[in-house]
């Protein structure tokens, strides 16, 4: 029903934006990637989605239409409501849960706070098809061992952490950033010890 919201911007939050369109003020429930592509100007325009449920009509926003339409794929999903659909394109980019889906990629998608092993595997069974079809996307195999993986280990080693520890988050983190540069996996790894 409503697709796009263009106004301008009244209040921003990491959760929420309220737009003003012609003395109207939409609440658009966002995730933390729309919130950092939001401009700094006050002009915006947003692509929406709205979710009818008996207690409420709940407008969500988001910055690119591949983001809505990742969205709307989740939420076709039994047991994947809005709010964690909301918590995974916050957790990652669309991209980056096109790529996981795509590859067959459990773990990152278990990763998601709220997504357990079963509703994990439903959501690779049910959109694998889907997100190669919509989204042109190639048969992508798992990601290759990243050889930056062991160098940021020895970096974090010289800087005094142990190995077992670090060796656990930077895995976690070659896992969801398989393209990551050392220095990435480094700032990342010291934000998780």
């Amino acid at each position: 029903m409503i697709t796009q919201i263009r106004g301008r911007l009244v209040e921003k939050n990491p959760t929420e934006v309220v737009v003003d369109c012609n003395g109207v003020g939409y609440l658009l429930h966002i995730s933390l990637n729309t919130f950092a592509a939001l401009p700094s100007d006050e002009n915006i325009t947003l692509y929406a989605h709205l979710v009818v449920r008996e207690d409420a009509h709940i407008l969500y926003g988001f910055a690119t239409k591949t983001e809505r339409e990742v969205f709307k794929l989740l939420i076709s999903v039994s047991g994947v409501g809005p709010s964690i659909a909301r918590t995974m394109l916050s957790s990652m980019t669309a991209d980056e849960i096109q790529h996981a889906i795509a590859s067959g990629q459990v773990q990152i998608i278990q990763s998601v706070k709220g997504i357990g092993a079963k509703t994990a595997q439903r959501v690779l069974v049910d959109l694998k098809d889907k997100i190669l079809k919509t989204f042109d996307m190639d048969q992508v195999s798992s990601p290759t061992n990243n050889t930056n993986k062991d160098e940021a280990l020895s970096a974090l080693e010289v800087l005094g952490f142990q190995r077992k520890q670090s060796e656990k988050i930077v895995n976690s983190i070659a896992k969801e950033h398989p393209d990551a540069s050392i220095e990435k996996i480094i700032k990342l790894a010291l934000k998780n010890l």
